[in-house]
């Protein structure tokens, strides 16, 4: 099944991990892909253009040029995100680190929604895909303040909009993953294999998501199989949100 034949969509972060992936996966689907990373050359889509998600004039003139090249936007992901190791406990994090979180994951959903959304509008309507986290459902001991922020907040603004334009055809929702097998998560736990161990325990699955999985809930949040979907906390996490104790697995 072709489900996104037709459709003009713009990623943000296709660089790597879950943006490179749904943007191969999208482009299956019948979509026309823009990607939009900082780093062009790497980038994933039929279009790939270099921007950086939280300067204002930059996003502006991104989404402007995808209408323009392809004469409309029916979807936006708002993917992009950093995760950085100096993001810590609130009583070590510095202000300009809790800012620079802040500014990319944060900032930059809201930049993407006040300028993609009207050429979701001019196109009879859409979807925007979010990319909040389970970390925005929860809390934990070892905290990333600024990270489970910044997707806090991605979670709430992406409900606002969703009630906002519900009457006016744009659907918005916070696709809220797990922990994901991504580059990021690698780097990390590759330092620390014991921090590691220390999270899976508490996902049900036993594992880590993949980014294929990931992109595979972006793509049905994308497409017209979830046209009464809007608004709405999307989790794919194993079932770590929901869980109190989780199987032990015995050899």
């Amino acid at each position: 099944m072709a489900r996104l034949t037709g459709k003009v969509c713009v990623i943000t972060g296709t660089a790597s991990g879950i943006g490179a992936e749904s943007a191969r996966l999208f482009a299956a689907e019948g979509a026309t892909v823009v990607g939009v990373d900082l780093d062009a050359e790497q980038a994933t889509g039929a279009l790939t253009i270099a921007a950086d998600v939280a300067d204002e004039e930059q996003v502006r003139s991104a989404l402007a040029e995808a209408a323009e090249q392809f004469g409309r936007i029916d979807v936006l992901m708002n993917n992009a995100g950093i995760n950085p190791t100096d993001d810590g406990s609130v009583l070590e994090t510095s202000l300009e680190s809790w800012q620079r979180v802040q500014d990319v994951n944060l900032r930059s959903v809201f930049l993407c929604c006040k300028h993609g959304i009207p050429h979701l509008l001019a196109a009879g309507g859409g979807s925007v895909v979010n990319v909040a986290s389970f970390v925005a459902t929860m809390g934990a001991a070892v905290s990333q303040i600024s990270y489970t922020a910044s997707k806090g907040g991605v979670l709430a603004l992406s409900r606002e909009l969703g009630v906002e334009f519900a009457d006016r055809g744009v659907r918005v929702n916070a696709l809220c993953p797990g922990p994901v097998n991504t580059p990021l998560l690698k780097e990390l736990f590759a330092k620390d294999p014991e921090r590691a161990a220390k999270r899976l325990v508490h996902i049900p699955m036993g594992r880590f998501g993949e980014p294929e999985e990931i992109a595979k809930a972006a793509l049905f949040l994308a497409s017209d199989d979830s046209t009464f979907v809007t608004a709405s906390t999307f989790l794919v996490d194993g079932g770590l949100s929901a869980a109190y104790l989780t199987p032990i697995q015995v050899d």
